[in-house]
């Protein structure tokens, strides 16, 4: 049901047009002319509306926009006559003819006639009697027509009369459940006693389309009008209770919400008031003037500024508005302008390089070659640059120095242990806590795109999951021809990598999958030798050790000796980097002798170091395969570099079974098995009885049985050892050696040359032996290394025999007789 009447504009000029028979006076508006003919008694005045049905015995407002109708009721209230008012049949003509209206409507007394400030001319009407138009007259400057009044009977009977009272029922219960109706409205409706006048009335009252209203008017029969009511009545009360059940159990779910709402309204508004509630519009007007200073590209800027008006319109303390500005704030302090690329000097790199690095000839000149790519095609794709070695040797300064070669900011992403995919694209915003991904957490670090970005131990990925698989994650990043529209989950939009320099390092790539490593050109960077070592301690641990301790060269001095005993007799590692921490503690403990006044200055020599360091932590381990036939010297590769393993086998009286200790690997058990084979397959050319195959059990021991060990270059070694074993002859103490066999007896090729021999060196040893058709490798170990060693060659296993086991030792005799 529509609400009461409002009431009429303050400034309106009004006039009141009482009863029939006085005569209304219409100011502001000019008296029209007197029309040219006399309008009949039986006619009236006709006022065409749109979307509005005038019933009998109701009071309605009409706005009169038409110059026509304008002077029909200007007319109508100086002959102080009725007027029709009558419904457009079509509600898009301008100007109506008697084609275009309804045949039945309401006639009408003008109570008021207003003209505003606004020239809009508004009269208040009140329904009297229905008709239907019987003839439209012509000669008038507006419609005129006969009419036949339709009036309801004045004596009903008992079915109307009841259907009377349910419809005041009917108009209760509605009453009662819309909000805010004045009492006044439901006691008016209960005064009316005629069946037809309150039919009417609830009729114009009720929300009902234009055309449903114009039915109800055009029904003369009082009690179909009535039973038409009553089913309009009864389906808006279904409607009614079922919205008022709604917002019932809505209003019980959100009132606690609307409650602080309410409240945090009423404090902003204080707030204002005191002139403290501006921070929100200057929070908003700075982070208007960052989205324009970042220079985002259009798309982003869309973005950004529909997530700004969306914060306009929160609640400063509500918890999504700290989302969104959280969310602008890293759009806006991401940089998204490309800068355009520094300049390379190939010449200062090449010096930076040398400064910073000792050695590593063949990654200096890769390095430079990428440099020089970079420079002459800046728009080029250029491979992604690995860096493989063990810890210490040098990987993530390498990529320091290539940072300050191109004047680039360094930004170092730490990937060991990640296992997360969100942690390289991010979280999702719905996430409490959630951030981008530590690449676009390094782009804000860094606040640059052209900028140096080491990726650190990726090989430490952790294995993809219910979280996803972080590797995969990489492929996108370090893959030149997408990242150009790399997309992390948090931002949701695309962010531009290709500028990025993207480097990585990792100490194994065994743990690399082979996507990921397919994007990436691995460079090796191998184990220091000794003199590589002492130079790098002159060159750069020693200063940079001064100056932690605060001590400078005049107080503390420490002689190449010195260094060279810390290097062998206190660390056992490929890099330096325990070797710069027992420097370290050398020139501590001088710092404390002379921050006691007992010293000024002190020299260190070799004698110096036990009082320091303590006593030697390592010792050369060849004392334990001289004299011992059954031990043989190998060479293993591990992720922080080469080292030395003995192979240790013995014999007992048993049923010819081998045995093999020392948690070996599948595949090393499989070495030892093929060695023993060939041992077996050669043993009359050896000089080795039968029966010592089958009336002893042979047991084959690697040490340091708490590390696992496995891989196939192990064969050598193990042959020699049972060799030496079952004839007696001792193997030589200062050869070491390593190789893969076949049942042949040939010296199959392995890798990790270079990590071994180094490790060779650094255990004291003189000969070492390799497979012939890793010779090509013999460049990649540094010349000083090859200096101090004699290799040989093996194609078959003849050789490792020749050069490794001792033919004059006085053990040979007693093991050929036994």
């Amino acid at each position: 049901m529509n609400a009461p009447l409002e009431s009429l504009d303050a400034e309106s000029h009004a006039v009141d047009a009482p009863a029939l028979g006085q005569s209304p006076v219409v100011e502001a508006h000019p008296q029209p002319a007197t029309s040219p003919r006399p309008i009949p008694d039986d006619a009236l005045i006709l006022l065409a509306v749109r979307g509005t049905v005038l019933f009998p015995e109701t009071i309605f407002p009409l706005n009169v926009e038409r110059k026509s109708m304008q002077e029909a009721v200007q007319e109508a209230v100086r002959l102080e006559r009725p007027i029709g008012v009558v419904l457009q049949s079509k509600a898009d003509v301008i100007e109506p003819g008697a084609g275009d209206l309804h045949e039945v409507g309401t006639s009408a007394i003008v109570l008021r006639y207003l003209t505003g400030a606004d020239d809009m001319h508004r009269a208040v009407v009140k329904g009297l009697r229905r008709f239907r138009i019987v003839q439209m007259l012509e000669g008038y400057r507006f419609l005129v027509a006969r009419v036949q009044y339709v009036d309801d009977p004045q004596v009903v009977g008992t079915e109307v009369e009841g259907r009377a009272r349910a419809l005041k029922q009917s108009a209760r219960d509605t009453l009662a459940l819309l909000p805010q109706v004045p009492a006044e409205l439901g006691t008016s409706l209960q005064g009316i006693e005629a069946p037809g006048q309150l039919a009417d009335v609830i009729a114009g009252l009720l929300d009902i389309s234009v055309d449903e209203k114009q039915s109800l008017l055009e029904t003369f029969d009082l009690k179909t009008r009535l039973d038409s009511l009553l089913v309009v009545l009864a389906r808006r009360i279904e409607v009614l209770k079922v919205a008022r059940d709604v917002d019932e159990r809505t209003r019980a779910s959100i009132g606690e919400l609307n409650r602080k709402h309410l409240l945090h309204e009423q404090l902003r508004v204080i707030q204002d008031e005191l002139g403290e509630g501006n921070e929100s519009a200057v929070e908003i007007a700075e982070f208007d003037k960052a989205i324009v200073a970042s220079r985002m590209p259009g798309d982003v800027t869309k973005v950004a500024q529909k997530e700004l008006k969306r914060l306009g319109r929160m609640n400063d303390s509500a918890g999504e508005a700290s989302v969104v500005r959280t969310y602008l704030d890293w759009l806006t302090e991401l940089p998204w302008f490309a800068e355009p690329e520094p300049p390379i000097d190939i010449s200062a790199a090449r010096r930076i390089l040398d400064q910073d690095h000792f050695g590593l000839e063949k990654v200096k000149k890769r390095i430079l070659e990428y440099l020089a790519v970079r420079k002459l095609n800046p728009a080029g794709r250029s491979p992604i640059l690995c860096f493989v070695g063990p810890p210490g040797v040098g990987k993530t300064s390498l990529g320091q120095s290539i940072a300050k070669a191109t004047a680039r900011k360094f930004v170092r992403v730490s990937l060991g242990g990640v296992h997360d995919e969100a942690e390289i694209r991010g979280h999702r915003r719905t996430y409490v806590g959630a951030l981008p991904g530590n690449i676009v957490q390094g782009l804000r670090k860094a606040g640059t795109r052209t900028c140096v970005m080491m990726l650190d131990e990726v090989d430490k990925l952790g294995a993809g999951g219910f979280h996803g698989d972080p590797s995969a994650a990489l492929l996108e990043v370090l893959d030149p021809e997408q990242n150009s529209t790399f997309r992390d989950t948090y931002l949701a939009v695309p962010f531009d990598l290709s500028l990025v320099m993207f480097l990585c390092t990792a100490n194994v790539l065994d743990t690399i999958p082979g996507p990921l490593r397919d994007r990436m050109e691995i460079i090796q960077l191998p184990g220091y030798t000794t003199h590589e070592k002492l130079q790098i301690a002159r060159r750069y641990l020693v200063a940079r050790q001064l100056s932690a301790t605060g001590l400078d060269a005049a107080q503390c001095e420490i002689s190449d000796a010195a260094l060279v005993a810390i290097i062998e007799d206190y660390t056992r590692e490929a890099g330096v980097r325990h070797l710069e921490r027992e420097i370290g503690s050398v020139f501590r403990s001088i710092a404390v002798r002379i921050a006691e006044g007992s010293v000024r200055c002190v020299a260190v020599d070799v004698e110096d170091l036990p009082a320091s360091l303590g006593r030697k932590k390592y010792e050369a381990e060849l004392a334990m395969g001289s004299d011992i036939p059954g031990v043989a010297t190998g060479l293993a590769w591990t992720p922080v570099g080469g080292d030395i393993l003995f192979i240790e086998a013995s014999q007992a009286p048993g049923t010819g079974r081998l045995i093999l200790t020392g948690q070996l690997g599948d595949v090393m058990k499989e070495s030892a098995q093929a060695a023993l084979s060939v041992v077996k397959s050669r043993a009359a050319t050896l000089g080795i009885a039968p029966e010592k195959f089958e009336k002893s059990d042979i047991h084959v021991h690697v040490p340091a049985g708490a590390t696992p060990k496995d891989g196939p270059s192990a064969g050598v070694a193990m042959f020699v050892a049972l060799t030496s074993l079952l004839t007696g002859r001792p193997v030589r103490s200062d050869v070491a050696m390593t190789g893969e066999i076949s049942l042949r007896g040939l010296v199959m090729p392995i890798g990790g040359v270079k990590e071994k021999v180094l490790a060779a060196l650094r255990a004291g040893i003189k000969t070492v032996m390799l497979p012939a058709r890793n010779e090509r490798d013999l460049d990649d170990i540094p010349e000083d290394a090859r200096e101090q060693l004699k290799f040989v060659w093996l194609k078959n296993v003849d050789d490792a025999l020749t050069a490794a086991i001792s033919s004059d030792h006085p053990l040979a005799a007693e093991a050929q007789l036994r």
